[in-house]
């Protein structure tokens, strides 16, 4: 990386860093940044237009589809058998405790009734509004709802694709309108925000369309957002609605939690998160069920409930959310390798949930034996990788501890404690399945 590029990086995050610290949050959402850290887990919904096609979400920009051979699929998505109530109790059956639905995606068709657009769902064969129907059921299962919407337009001809890095091939010639595209953006999420009851926060993708790669120096957007405009309707409209934004990059004045995509915050496995993760706002991580977002007929790479409970954990053990997605078939059914292993990993919710909910990260770092979870006066170890000498050992702990319990077994653990070292055995500890050894420690 040439130095130049080294200093217009340090400086783009010093004022992504001076933006946040200019934005006071409201008590409502201070709060609601306090209840999502504590719900830690949710389930993402793709689903839409796109699923038809059964190639995944982005299957308009994949198969170059141009928007007049695309806005087609209007006559064909029909989901007959989409049931809110079903879709809503699997999440809940499952441990999730809130839900992101995408309202919006890339190819522009709304699942609700928007006045500002035809290309929706009320115009399609099924003609009901999911998102109506879904926040209802939210509301009355006790599930918080989040809504992604995109701010990358493939089908607009008032998006500014001109200067996209994506939806090049829909047919579309004109140069876009920003100001033209703000008002319909806007008027969308009023709507969002004033018909379906409380919704708990936006979740916004597309921003890296108008920049360039990730891992580059200089990521600055191409357009002028006017998030200042956005943001601040959202947080006007409802006080205690939470806002993130996928745009790969520190987070900016307004913003109330951190998205990692497919990727633990620290690490960058994927190739999207050269940001570090934020010590001040809750975090999230976003993954998927199998390797897609949306339907994807062939994709059969579905991970296993012990893989589910394993990133559960680890994001857990790194102070963030998980919010694992699923992509329901066109018909509104949720397929059965997803059901199958969301309620196995549930089961184990069950029963282990309170090393997960509420608790925060931080008083033990990542540890190659797994990671440690908070809450109050206790910690949690999850023991994902048995140590080759079968202790866990802390050189010079910050802390004491009065008690130790094998929480699969319920046995007591005994264990050895001097000024300068802690060590516990897991020789003759219970492995659970999903998990591995999940060790109780009562602090003094």
């Amino acid at each position: 990386m040439k130095p130049i590029s080294i200093l217009l990086l340090g400086c783009i995050l010093t004022l992504s860093a001076l933006a946040q610290d200019n934005y006071t949050p409201t008590p409502e959402v201070l709060q609601s940044r306090k209840d999502f850290q504590d719900m830690k887990y949710g389930m993402f919904i793709h689903w839409g237009a796109s699923s038809v096609l059964g190639d995944g979400e982005w299957v308009m920009n994949t198969r170059k589809i141009r928007v007049n051979e695309y806005k087609r699929l209007i006559d064909f998505f029909n989901p007959q058998k989409f049931d809110a109530k079903k879709w809503v109790a699997l999440a809940k059956a499952s441990g999730m405790k809130y839900i992101t639905f995408v309202s919006r995606h890339h190819d522009s068709f709304s699942n609700w009734d928007t006045k500002q657009s035809d290309w929706k769902i009320t115009k399609t064969p099924y003609g009901k509004d999911v998102v109506k129907m879904l926040a209802d059921e939210c509301h009355a299962q006790g599930i918080k709802l989040f809504l992604y919407y995109s701010t990358l337009d493939w089908f607009r001809n008032d998006y500014p694709q001109e200067t996209g890095r994506t939806g090049q091939f829909s047919g579309r010639l004109s140069k876009g309108d920003y100001a033209g595209y703000l008002k319909f953006m806007k008027a969308q999420l009023t709507e969002l925000l004033t018909n379906y009851g409380e919704i708990s926060g936006i979740w916004f993708d597309g921003h890296w369309d108008q920049t360039n790669p990730e891992g580059q120096g200089d990521r600055t957007s191409r357009i002028d957002w006017k998030y200042d405009e956005i943001y601040s309707l959202i947080h006007n409209l409802q006080p205690q609605c939470m806002i993130g934004n996928n745009h790969h990059l520190s987070p900016i004045s307004g913003e109330d939690f951190q998205m990692f995509e497919r990727d633990l915050p620290g690490e960058n496995k994927a190739g999207y998160s050269f940001q570090k993760p934020s010590d001040v706002l809750p975090l999230e991580t976003c993954e998927t069920l199998n390797g897609s977002w949306g339907f994807n007929i062939t994709d059969r790479s579905y991970k296993t409930p012990k893989q589910v409970v394993h990133y559960l954990i680890n994001a857990a053990g790194r102070n963030a959310n998980l919010l694992l997605n699923i992509g329901p078939m066109p018909d509104g059914i949720i397929q059965s390798e997803f059901v199958d292993t969301l309620l196995t990993a549930g089961k184990w919710l069950e029963k282990f949930g309170n090393t997960i909910y509420g608790t925060r990260a931080g008083l033990i770092p990542i540890q190659p034996w797994g990671v440690a979870t908070t809450k109050e006066n206790t910690v949690y170890l999850h023991v994902l990788n048995k140590p080759e000498s079968n202790f866990i050992v802390f050189d010079n702990p910050s802390f004491k501890i009065k008690s130790a319990k094998d929480l699969v077994s319920g046995n007591t653990i005994k264990f050895k404690q001097t000024r300068y070292l802690l060590s516990i055995p897991v020789i003759e500890l219970q492995q659970h399945d999903y998990d591995g050894y999940i060790i109780e420690l009562q602090l003094k």
